[in-house]
């Protein structure tokens, strides 16, 4: 089963028609070359394609470590992770970026990491630490998949905008909700796990069965739903698209005022926080990593400060330490879901073939 990238800062300027460049360390020609004959100069981070990390913050850990970071980017999510268990003893790089908790359980059981406790690991907020005991994966970033609603559409039809999952099954809000398909998706996928954590594992397929009667719109990915589908984003009005509601990000808001062009004083769209699922993501020292050293540097790096305060514009991703501070763009336009849904790894990894399954069966038929 593959995964969809989820948003980043690239698609969103795309179909707003700005052009952005991931922000890269300098690579050296070899991983294993040596200054002077002692330790490797270049650390290999193995990622999604949506890490993106300012070229400044990359070079601070240059001068911090000594070492230059080579950003691998092996596809989406579950593509990257599918490369590194085919390699598995035999890594890519020194380090794996992006396996979340829809996917961790695959990663743990093949052994990939090497348990290493990041240095800065106690400012980490306790709930992102899914692995705290056996240290085999540090948590980075989180992010939460909910459904978006087009402010201008409600407030033309003066139709209050849906808070909850249950308010998606009403009739007022039929044939309004594109989401993306759960076998394909990774904020699919995310949607479809909300449901069972608010309906529980015998409780989500009526549900779903409600959904469809009501109109619901399944199309392959994230890219088509949002800016195909939605008329809320930059890239519906342009298609003329019929659908004000859509499953993606709480952090959507911020990235539509920042890529307009002018900036508008308020986001074209809201969200439903009564709608979100949490998404952690996590990175781990890969086992058999050539430069060890640098991976464990790296990992601290993560988890600093500098970092974790560098993420949201260039991911729309939120730290996990404690004392980060988030940009205006964010406080001031973005959502914050007070509790958002959440299904436990080990279920996730037992049900997830299964669910998928019996989604497709039931949806898309």
């Amino acid at each position: 089963m593959s995964t969809t990238k989820k948003i980043t800062v690239t698609a969103l300027a795309a179909a707003l028609g700005v052009t952005t460049l991931a922000a890269c360390g300098g690579e050296s020609k070899d991983s294993s070359a040596s200054d002077g004959g002692s330790k490797p100069k270049t650390v290999t981070l193995v990622s999604h394609d949506s890490f993106v990390a300012s070229a400044s913050v990359l070079k601070e850990f240059t001068k911090e470590t000594g070492y230059t970071v080579k950003v691998l980017k092996s596809g989406d999510a579950g593509a990257a992770l599918n490369k590194e268990i085919l390699t598995k003893g035999s890594p890519q790089g020194d380090v794996f970026f992006g396996v979340d908790n829809t996917l961790l359980s695959r990663a743990l059981d093949n052994g990939l990491f090497t348990p290493y406790e990041a240095k800065g690991l106690s400012q980490v907020n306790d709930e992102a630490q899914l692995d705290k005991d056996k240290h085999r994966v540090t948590p980075v970033d989180t992010g939460d998949i909910c459904v978006n609603y087009d402010k201008k559409y409600f407030a033309d039809k003066k139709l209050a905008p849906p808070q909850s999952f249950d308010d998606l099954a009403k009739p007022a809000y039929k044939n309004l909700l594109v989401t993306e398909n759960v076998a394909t998706s990774s904020p699919g996928l995310g949607f479809l796990l909300g449901s069972v954590g608010k309906y529980g594992e015998d409780g989500w397929q009526d549900y779903w069965k409600k959904l469809k009667e009501n109109g619901v719109k399944v199309v392959d990915g994230w890219e088509q739903a949002y800016n195909e589908e939605f008329s809320g984003s930059a890239g519906g009005k342009k298609a003329k698209a019929d659908r004000p509601l859509v499953v993606s990000y709480a952090s959507s808001p911020p990235a539509e005022v920042l890529f307009s062009k002018p900036q508008p004083t308020e986001a074209p769209t809201g969200v439903a926080t009564g709608t979100c699922f949490r998404q952690t993501e996590f990175a781990g020292l890969l086992k058999g990593a050539k430069n060890e050293a640098g991976g464990k540097a790296l990992l601290d790096f993560l988890v600093s400060k500098k970092f974790q305060e560098d993420m949201p514009l260039n991911m729309f991703v939120n730290p996990v330490i404690k004392d980060a501070k988030l940009p205006e763009v964010f406080t001031k336009f973005g959502a914050v879901a007070v509790k958002p849904q959440t299904v436990a790894p080990d279920t996730i990894a037992k049900n997830r073939e299964q669910w998928v399954q019996s989604w497709s069966s039931l949806v898309l038929k």
